[in-house]
């Protein structure tokens, strides 16, 4: 299935130990990391934290659960994705690029959002809160895809596992700053250290984390973007759609043929155990017993820790042995930290176990997500990055976040430690997916070697 010329990963000569080490001070690189701390800091504050503020202020668990429902937003963004690939926002798009000008636009929408919330209590206005969480998703799913296309577009694909790896680090990074900084800076804003609920602690957190977008803003700004050629016609609209939203997804159904539901099938499962479990995570944290600042120490320091090594070993181990071997590991390693999830449930207050389990998780989550997202970048064809990107991106959402909706009712009746393990088992079909894939030998990079980049 591959063209003559084209090489896979598996292939292709394999770099030093040395070789990997400098790419990761390039300035390409270090860009990504700051770009993934923007598109790293919105989820948690619509998803997890804000499971802990809702649980916190007496929401009850089952409607903590269907709230996560929010996050579908990012499983559909593959219906407007075409628009942010194609589709120029007047007098930005020719002033910053095609790219750039989509990112800010994205980036205003969360930071008009994470304000709203900054000025609600959940008890008396969470249809309110509700609405300006949506508003972050959205904006924070096209920033996605205009990243998501920004970064497939910035480098060859060997390169690909590099910007990942920086990528992820940021990424994760701001996801602790969203979750460990925003637990910290609401025990620090209660008039009394008593452990009552204050809204207006959380709320002071939510605007920190709104002037934190600011990090993406700024970088944005001084990130130069490749002009790749774009053919500017007339078209019907039809035509239009037929050339914008259908090719894209049938130029990949061509390419793949029946092997494409094979890939598509192990996309829309492989992180199922890590965002169905993550959902009763915080929760699960208040019901414990353990206080804002003992979560957020744990995972802003050994959090922070394991996260890093787990996304500079993935992604350089990416380079070094390929992405199915590395997706093989990802998913085992997954399945494993959510039964120390099961453990943890049965210990009740135990901070040693926390921070065991914490590190575990995190250093397992960083690993397969660079391994994870290295190979859907090299499944796109960067004629269509964007639209294509969006799509393997949102699948992997749509049945984890949707079976995730019903988590807290599954608590509710069966308890935490029943539930963490029936999300580890949920890794099984992973394994198998994974095994299939690389049993039928299909290309890593197909299609996106098609297209030459040009050298920045």
């Amino acid at each position: 299935m591959v063209p003559v010329g084209h090489n896979s990963p598996s292939q292709a000569k394999k770099s030093t130990w040395l070789e990997i080490f400098k790419s990761y001070t390039e300035i390409r690189t270090c860009r990504m990391f700051f770009l993934g701390f923007s598109a790293g800091l919105p989820l948690l504050l619509v998803l997890g934290t804000l499971g802990f503020w809702l649980r916190e202020a007496g929401i009850e668990r089952s409607t903590i659960g269907f709230l996560s429902w929010i996050g579908l937003i990012y499983g559909f963004k593959w219906l407007w994705s075409p628009l942010v690939d194609r589709l120029p926002i007047p007098f930005f798009t020719n002033y910053f690029g095609r790219r750039r000008a989509w990112l800010l636009f994205g980036q205003a929408m969360i930071v008009a959002g994470l304000i709203g919330m900054s000025l609600i209590d959940p008890i008396a206005q969470l249809n309110y809160l509700v609405w300006c969480a949506l508003f972050v998703a959205f904006g924070s799913a096209t920033q996605d895809i205009a990243l998501d296309a920004y970064r497939i577009e910035s480098a060859e694909v060997d390169h690909q596992g590099v910007l990942v790896a920086a990528y992820q680090t940021g990424y994760r990074l701001a996801m602790i700053w969203a979750g460990a900084g925003v637990l910290w800076i609401a025990a620090r804003s209660q008039l009394e250290m008593s452990g009552i609920y204050e809204a207006r602690a959380w709320q002071f957190a939510y605007l920190c984390m709104a002037m934190s977008m600011f990090v993406g803003v700024i970088t944005v700004f001084f990130s130069p973007e490749k002009r790749l050629a774009v053919l500017h016609r007339s078209l019907g609209p039809k035509r239009w759609l037929q050339e914008f939203f259908v090719e894209p997804f049938a130029e990949f159904i061509r390419r793949y043929r029946w092997h494409a539901i094979l890939i598509l099938s192990l996309i829309a499962v492989y992180r199922i155990s890590d965002v169905v479990m993550g959902i009763m995570a915080n929760p699960f944290y208040v019901d414990m017993g353990y206080t804002k600042d003992e979560v957020a120490t744990v995972s802003k320091i050994y959090g922070v820790l394991m996260t890093l090594i787990g996304a500079f070993i993935g992604g350089g181990l990416t380079v070094r042995f390929g992405v199915l071997r590395m997706l093989m590991v990802g998913a085992v390693l997954s399945a494993l930290s959510n039964l120390l999830f099961a453990w943890l449930a049965t210990r009740g207050h135990d901070l040693q176990g926390l921070i065991f389990v914490i590190s575990a998780d995190n250093l397992s989550s960083g690993i397969a997500s660079a391994a994870f997202i290295a190979y859907l970048s090299s499944l796109t064809n960067v004629t269509y990055s964007a639209t294509q990107y969006a799509l393997f991106s949102s699948m992997m959402l749509l049945i984890p976040k949707w079976l995730a909706g019903f988590s807290g009712l599954y608590v509710d009746n069966f308890g935490y430690g029943w539930f963490f393990s029936m999300t580890a088992l949920l890794g099984l079909p992973v394994l198998v997916l994974v095994w299939f894939v690389s049993r039928q030998g299909l290309p890593e990079n197909n299609g996106f070697a098609t297209a030459h980049l040009p050298s920045e």
